[in-house]
């Protein structure tokens, strides 16, 4: 078997995924971005399961899937979802010195793992979890083409 599209192109893409998301946030660094898509991927995984986050995260492109599952500890029961605002705002403390995380956050790094992701296995992905974070995320767009992939 070949290698996976992922592994083989795993610098591009991430370049890709991080210039959406710095665009999309209109931050001005990778460590900027870097940030915002670590403290969200803290608030999701707290919220589930070890098997619901590692079903999610097998669709994840190589380097974002490494960021997802780095320090996690899952042996920790799941904490309960809280509102939309609260959950930004949990992303927000992640590193609070150095944490300059839009409001927009957690759409915005929907929007950009949707972009990175073919829609049918992000789909598949999210049919796997529980309502409350399949609503995590959820990307609506007005126009369907700006999800089409940056790469591949």
């Amino acid at each position: 078997m070949p290698q996976p599209w992922t592994y083989r192109h795993a610098s591009r893409e991430y370049r890709a995924f991080l210039d959406d998301l710095k665009a999309r946030m209109n931050l001005e660094s990778d460590n900027m971005a870097y940030t915002a898509l670590d403290g969200v991927f803290h608030v999701f995984r707290r919220r589930v399961t070890a098997e619901e986050g590692l079903r999610f995260a097998s669709v994840l492109p190589s380097v974002p899937r490494a960021i997802f599952v780095a320090g996690w500890q899952p042996e920790v029961p799941p904490a309960p979802w809280a509102s939309r605002d609260d959950l930004i705002r949990e992303a927000q403390a992640l590193r609070p010195n150095h944490n300059l995380t839009p409001d927009t956050c957690v759409e915005s790094v929907a929007w950009a793992l949707r972009r990175a992701i073919r829609g049918p296995e992000w789909e598949s992905a999210l049919a796997a979890l529980p309502p409350e974070a399949r609503a995590f995320w959820r990307v609506e767009v007005a126009d369907p083409s700006e999800l089409e992939p940056g790469i591949r």
